[in-house]
């Protein structure tokens, strides 16, 4: 069982559909920032993944919509990484109301690739970087 990265965010209106309930894109975007902050956390830096002409991409998204979140909420991003293969990651990302770990709002499985910018190719995931991820997995 990897290491838990908690990520609050704070729902705005602008998140939101005309019902006030987050639109279901947008809980991509969540799951994004907590894996992007969890990468800032271990002191991988993307800009500088960027600058050797890697970036980490989503190949695969599985998310299971299972109680809206509405304007307002202050919610969690809980993000285990599952799995480190050569080129790829996966994640387990869930949802929750803060404080309330008891009602899973939303779950999602997410595969990420490590790309070679110029190409849009796999590539295996740096040796410096894949360290710290064996730290946490």
């Amino acid at each position: 069982m990897s290491v838990e990265f908690i990520w609050p965010i704070s729902v705005y209106y602008e998140d939101t559909d005309a019902g006030g309930v987050v639109y279901h894109a947008n809980y991509l975007k969540f799951f994004e920032r907590a894996r992007s902050e969890w990468l800032r956390s271990l002191g991988i830096n993307q800009a500088d993944l960027f600058a050797q002409d890697i970036a980490f991409a989503v190949k695969k998204s599985d998310v299971d919509y299972v109680k809206p979140v509405r304007f307002g909420d202050e919610v969690e991003v809980i993000t285990h990484l599952t799995a480190i293969r050569g080129a790829s990651l996966q994640f387990e990302q869930k949802l929750f109301l803060h404080g309330d770990r008891q009602q899973v709002l939303c779950k999602a499985e997410i595969s990420v690739v490590s790309l070679k910018l110029e190409s849009f190719t796999p590539c295996r995931i740096p040796a410096a970087v894949r360290e710290v991820l064996q730290r946490v997995c």
